[in-house]
Protein backbone atom coordinates (compact mmCIF):
# COMPACT_ATOMS: atom_id res chain seq x y z
CA UNK A 1 0.00 0.00 0.00
CA UNK A 2 1.54 3.52 -1.14
CA UNK A 3 1.53 5.31 2.50
CA UNK A 4 1.35 8.68 0.73
CA UNK A 5 -2.07 7.77 -1.14
CA UNK A 6 -3.77 7.89 2.04
CA UNK A 7 -2.61 11.29 3.10
CA UNK A 8 -5.33 13.24 2.33
CA UNK A 9 -6.30 17.24 3.56
CA UNK A 10 -8.17 15.99 6.70
CA UNK A 11 -4.72 14.24 7.67
CA UNK A 12 -2.92 17.39 6.83
CA UNK A 13 -5.17 19.44 8.76
CA UNK A 14 -5.07 17.68 11.87
CA UNK A 15 -1.09 17.16 11.46
CA UNK A 16 -0.71 21.14 11.55
CA UNK A 17 -3.11 21.49 14.62
CA UNK A 18 -0.53 18.55 16.53
CA UNK A 19 2.69 20.21 15.27
CA UNK A 20 1.39 24.33 16.05
CA UNK A 21 0.54 22.52 19.80
CA UNK A 22 4.08 21.09 19.73
CA UNK A 23 5.47 24.23 18.42
CA UNK A 24 3.96 26.17 21.75
CA UNK A 25 5.72 23.39 23.61
CA UNK A 26 9.07 23.54 22.15
CA UNK A 27 8.81 27.77 22.31
CA UNK A 28 8.36 27.32 26.52
CA UNK A 29 11.03 24.36 26.87
CA UNK A 30 13.08 26.69 24.24
CA UNK A 31 12.67 29.46 26.55
CA UNK A 32 14.21 28.39 29.94
CA UNK A 33 16.52 26.37 27.98
CA UNK A 34 17.82 29.46 26.67
CA UNK A 35 18.80 31.40 29.76
CA UNK A 36 18.86 28.57 32.43
CA UNK A 37 20.51 25.63 30.30
CA UNK A 38 18.01 23.68 31.82
CA UNK A 39 15.72 21.08 29.54
CA UNK A 40 12.71 21.49 32.12
CA UNK A 41 11.06 17.91 32.47
CA UNK A 42 8.36 19.02 34.41
CA UNK A 43 7.20 20.96 31.88
CA UNK A 44 4.73 18.80 30.83
CA UNK A 45 3.44 18.66 34.69
CA UNK A 46 3.02 22.29 34.44
CA UNK A 47 0.19 21.48 31.55
CA UNK A 48 -0.87 18.87 33.52
CA UNK A 49 -1.41 21.24 36.73
CA UNK A 50 -3.29 23.58 34.14
CA UNK A 51 -5.64 20.44 32.78
CA UNK A 52 -6.67 20.00 36.24
CA UNK A 53 -7.49 23.25 37.00
CA UNK A 54 -9.76 23.50 34.05
CA UNK A 55 -11.14 20.43 35.25
CA UNK A 56 -12.32 21.63 38.94
CA UNK A 57 -13.70 25.07 37.68
CA UNK A 58 -15.69 23.44 34.91
CA UNK A 59 -18.77 24.49 36.35
CA UNK A 60 -17.48 28.09 36.11
CA UNK A 61 -18.18 29.91 33.03
CA UNK A 62 -15.72 29.10 30.28
CA UNK A 63 -13.72 32.51 30.46
CA UNK A 64 -13.64 32.31 34.26
CA UNK A 65 -11.63 28.80 33.92
CA UNK A 66 -9.32 29.66 31.22
CA UNK A 67 -8.27 32.81 33.56
CA UNK A 68 -7.86 29.85 36.78
CA UNK A 69 -5.57 28.05 34.51
CA UNK A 70 -3.20 30.65 33.26
CA UNK A 71 -3.07 32.09 36.87
CA UNK A 72 -2.10 28.56 38.10
CA UNK A 73 0.18 27.51 35.76
CA UNK A 74 2.10 30.84 35.93
CA UNK A 75 1.75 30.61 39.96
CA UNK A 76 3.27 27.39 39.47
CA UNK A 77 6.10 28.01 36.89
CA UNK A 78 7.34 31.25 39.13
CA UNK A 79 7.19 28.99 42.22
CA UNK A 80 9.15 26.04 40.92
CA UNK A 81 11.78 28.87 39.45
CA UNK A 82 12.23 30.69 43.25
CA UNK A 83 12.03 27.25 45.15
CA UNK A 84 14.11 24.66 43.45
CA UNK A 85 15.85 26.33 40.01
CA UNK A 86 17.25 30.05 41.58
CA UNK A 87 19.19 27.93 44.58
CA UNK A 88 21.08 24.90 41.80
CA UNK A 89 21.49 27.95 39.46
CA UNK A 90 24.90 27.63 39.76
CA UNK A 91 24.97 23.86 40.35
CA UNK A 92 26.10 21.34 37.53
CA UNK A 93 23.71 20.73 34.50
CA UNK A 94 22.97 16.99 35.91
CA UNK A 95 21.75 18.01 39.41
CA UNK A 96 19.35 20.38 37.92
CA UNK A 97 18.53 18.11 35.30
CA UNK A 98 17.63 15.31 38.09
CA UNK A 99 16.22 17.91 39.93
CA UNK A 100 13.44 18.64 36.80
CA UNK A 101 13.03 14.86 36.90
CA UNK A 102 12.27 14.53 40.79
CA UNK A 103 10.39 18.05 40.43
CA UNK A 104 7.87 16.15 37.70
CA UNK A 105 7.73 13.01 39.57
CA UNK A 106 6.59 15.04 42.90
CA UNK A 107 3.44 17.47 40.94
CA UNK A 108 2.42 13.73 39.38
CA UNK A 109 1.96 12.00 42.95
CA UNK A 110 0.37 15.28 44.01
CA UNK A 111 -2.07 15.06 41.27
CA UNK A 112 -2.71 11.54 41.56
CA UNK A 113 -3.45 12.33 45.52
CA UNK A 114 -5.90 14.55 44.55
CA UNK A 115 -7.41 13.21 41.85
CA UNK A 116 -7.96 9.62 43.68
CA UNK A 117 -9.99 11.43 46.38
CA UNK A 118 -13.18 10.50 44.92
CA UNK A 119 -11.59 6.30 44.30
CA UNK A 120 -11.47 7.13 40.92
CA UNK A 121 -8.69 8.58 38.41
CA UNK A 122 -9.60 10.81 35.82
CA UNK A 123 -11.53 14.21 36.29
CA UNK A 124 -13.47 15.54 33.40
CA UNK A 125 -13.08 19.19 31.64
CA UNK A 126 -16.69 20.12 30.17
CA UNK A 127 -16.35 23.90 29.84
CA UNK A 128 -14.03 23.77 27.38
CA UNK A 129 -15.46 20.65 25.38
CA UNK A 130 -17.46 23.37 23.01
CA UNK A 131 -14.02 23.80 21.46
CA UNK A 132 -13.74 20.43 19.75
CA UNK A 133 -16.63 21.00 17.49
CA UNK A 134 -15.75 20.70 13.62
CA UNK A 135 -16.89 23.11 10.91
CA UNK A 136 -16.62 22.04 7.69
CA UNK A 137 -13.76 24.33 5.06
CA UNK A 138 -13.77 23.06 1.20
CA UNK A 139 -15.13 19.26 2.52
CA UNK A 140 -12.98 19.14 5.39
CA UNK A 141 -14.36 18.77 8.97
CA UNK A 142 -11.92 21.49 10.88
CA UNK A 143 -11.89 21.60 14.71
CA UNK A 144 -12.81 24.86 15.87
CA UNK A 145 -9.57 24.15 18.32
CA UNK A 146 -7.10 23.00 15.34
CA UNK A 147 -7.98 26.93 14.01
CA UNK A 148 -7.24 28.02 18.07
CA UNK A 149 -3.84 26.66 18.26
CA UNK A 150 -2.79 27.45 14.63
CA UNK A 151 -4.15 30.91 15.32
CA UNK A 152 -1.90 31.12 19.27
CA UNK A 153 1.12 29.24 17.83
CA UNK A 154 1.33 32.33 14.74
CA UNK A 155 0.38 35.25 17.45
CA UNK A 156 2.70 33.83 20.31
CA UNK A 157 5.51 33.33 17.45
CA UNK A 158 4.99 36.88 16.24
CA UNK A 159 4.93 38.64 19.58
CA UNK A 160 8.01 36.63 20.81
CA UNK A 161 9.76 37.65 17.75
CA UNK A 162 9.01 41.13 18.03
CA UNK A 163 9.91 40.77 22.38
CA UNK A 164 13.27 39.33 21.42
CA UNK A 165 14.27 41.83 18.91
CA UNK A 166 12.26 45.02 20.04
CA UNK A 167 12.19 45.42 23.77
CA UNK A 168 14.80 46.14 26.18
CA UNK A 169 13.98 42.82 28.43
CA UNK A 170 14.16 40.82 24.75
CA UNK A 171 18.03 42.08 24.39
CA UNK A 172 18.43 40.77 27.81
CA UNK A 173 17.51 37.65 27.33
CA UNK A 174 19.25 37.01 24.03
CA UNK A 175 22.29 38.67 25.80
CA UNK A 176 21.94 36.27 29.11
CA UNK A 177 21.11 33.54 26.18
CA UNK A 178 24.79 34.45 24.44
CA UNK A 179 27.08 34.28 27.90
CA UNK A 180 25.08 34.82 30.78
CA UNK A 181 28.38 35.62 32.66
CA UNK A 182 29.16 38.53 30.79
CA UNK A 183 25.43 39.39 30.82
CA UNK A 184 25.06 40.10 34.34
CA UNK A 185 29.21 41.70 34.22
CA UNK A 186 27.34 44.60 32.02
CA UNK A 187 24.31 44.93 34.10
CA UNK A 188 21.75 42.59 33.40
CA UNK A 189 19.78 41.52 36.23
CA UNK A 190 19.55 37.95 36.09
CA UNK A 191 16.57 37.30 38.54
CA UNK A 192 14.73 39.53 36.13
CA UNK A 193 15.51 37.66 33.06
CA UNK A 194 14.50 34.14 34.32
CA UNK A 195 11.67 34.85 36.23
CA UNK A 196 10.33 36.80 33.13
CA UNK A 197 11.31 33.61 30.49
CA UNK A 198 9.85 31.58 33.35
CA UNK A 199 6.52 33.95 33.00
CA UNK A 200 6.61 33.83 29.54
CA UNK A 201 7.29 29.56 29.49
CA UNK A 202 4.09 29.41 31.78
CA UNK A 203 1.58 31.76 29.85
CA UNK A 204 2.69 29.19 26.94
CA UNK A 205 2.10 25.85 29.33
CA UNK A 206 -0.88 27.37 30.08
CA UNK A 207 -2.42 27.80 26.34
CA UNK A 208 -1.75 24.09 25.47
CA UNK A 209 -3.01 23.22 28.31
CA UNK A 210 -6.59 24.45 27.53
CA UNK A 211 -6.11 23.22 24.06
CA UNK A 212 -4.71 19.86 24.79
CA UNK A 213 -8.06 19.74 27.36
CA UNK A 214 -10.43 20.54 24.56
CA UNK A 215 -8.66 17.59 22.87
CA UNK A 216 -8.93 15.44 25.72
CA UNK A 217 -11.11 16.16 28.36
CA UNK A 218 -10.66 13.08 31.25
CA UNK A 219 -7.72 14.58 33.14
CA UNK A 220 -5.57 11.90 34.18
CA UNK A 221 -2.01 12.56 36.64
CA UNK A 222 0.06 11.36 33.09
CA UNK A 223 -1.94 13.81 30.96
CA UNK A 224 0.14 15.52 28.45
CA UNK A 225 3.19 13.56 29.52
CA UNK A 226 3.71 11.72 26.24
CA UNK A 227 3.29 14.94 24.54
CA UNK A 228 6.09 16.10 26.68
CA UNK A 229 8.63 13.41 25.94
CA UNK A 230 7.48 13.71 21.88
CA UNK A 231 8.69 17.57 22.08
CA UNK A 232 11.74 17.13 23.89
CA UNK A 233 12.77 14.65 21.56
CA UNK A 234 11.99 17.31 18.56
CA UNK A 235 13.62 19.87 20.62
CA UNK A 236 16.94 18.20 20.43
CA UNK A 237 16.14 16.86 16.27
CA UNK A 238 15.41 20.78 15.64
CA UNK A 239 18.76 22.01 17.44
CA UNK A 240 18.28 22.37 20.97
CA UNK A 241 20.97 25.45 21.14
CA UNK A 242 18.45 27.82 18.99
CA UNK A 243 15.12 28.74 20.13
CA UNK A 244 13.96 28.87 16.46
CA UNK A 245 15.49 25.54 15.26
CA UNK A 246 13.96 24.18 18.53
CA UNK A 247 10.67 25.43 17.58
CA UNK A 248 10.65 24.45 13.85
CA UNK A 249 11.89 20.71 15.71
CA UNK A 250 8.81 20.19 17.95
CA UNK A 251 6.42 21.50 14.53
CA UNK A 252 8.19 18.87 12.43
CA UNK A 253 7.60 16.01 14.84
CA UNK A 254 4.35 16.70 15.79
CA UNK A 255 3.53 17.29 11.91
CA UNK A 256 5.32 14.22 11.31
CA UNK A 257 3.45 12.06 14.19
CA UNK A 258 0.19 13.34 12.79
CA UNK A 259 1.33 12.83 9.42
CA UNK A 260 2.11 9.11 10.33
CA UNK A 261 -0.88 8.42 12.40
CA UNK A 262 -3.17 9.16 9.92
CA UNK A 263 -1.28 7.04 7.13
CA UNK A 264 -1.37 4.07 9.41
CA UNK A 265 -4.70 1.49 9.49
CA UNK A 266 -6.53 2.18 12.59
CA UNK A 267 -5.19 -1.54 13.75
CA UNK A 268 -1.70 -0.56 13.05
CA UNK A 269 -1.59 2.75 15.05
CA UNK A 270 0.47 0.80 18.06
CA UNK A 271 3.10 1.18 15.47
CA UNK A 272 3.55 5.12 15.27
CA UNK A 273 5.73 5.57 18.33
CA UNK A 274 8.25 2.90 16.84
CA UNK A 275 8.02 5.18 13.71
CA UNK A 276 8.41 8.23 14.90
CA UNK A 277 11.36 7.60 17.05
CA UNK A 278 13.19 5.51 13.93
CA UNK A 279 12.73 8.78 11.93
CA UNK A 280 14.57 10.40 14.76
CA UNK A 281 17.11 8.44 15.39
CA UNK A 282 18.02 8.52 11.08
CA UNK A 283 17.34 12.57 11.53
CA UNK A 284 20.13 12.47 14.69
CA UNK A 285 22.52 10.25 12.26
CA UNK A 286 22.43 12.56 9.12
CA UNK A 287 22.17 15.89 11.23
CA UNK A 288 23.60 15.56 14.73
CA UNK A 289 24.16 19.17 15.82
CA UNK A 290 20.08 19.19 14.58
CA UNK A 291 17.50 19.09 11.74
CA UNK A 292 17.60 22.99 11.41
CA UNK A 293 21.26 23.63 12.86
CA UNK A 294 23.69 25.62 10.04
CA UNK A 295 26.68 24.32 10.62
CA UNK A 296 29.60 24.20 13.15
CA UNK A 297 27.96 28.33 14.16
CA UNK A 298 25.20 26.16 15.32
CA UNK A 299 27.09 25.20 18.80
CA UNK A 300 27.63 28.48 19.69
CA UNK A 301 24.61 30.66 18.57
CA UNK A 302 21.79 31.16 21.34
CA UNK A 303 18.13 32.28 20.85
Amino acid sequence: MNVLAVVDAQTLVDAVGLGAVYALMAVGIGLVFGVLRLVNFAYGQLVMAGAYTLAFTSTWPVAGSIAACFAVVIALSLLMERAVFRPLRTSSPAVMLVTTFAVAFLLQSVALIVDVRDDTIGEPASSVAPLNQAISLAGVDVRKVTLVAVGVAIVALGLLALLLGRTTIGLQMRAAAADFRTARLLGVRADRVIAFAVVLSGILAAAVAVILTVQNPLVSPDFALKDTIVVLVGVVVGGIDRLWTATLGGFAIGFATGVINGALPTEQTVFLPSAVFALVILVLILRPAGLFARGRGALVERV
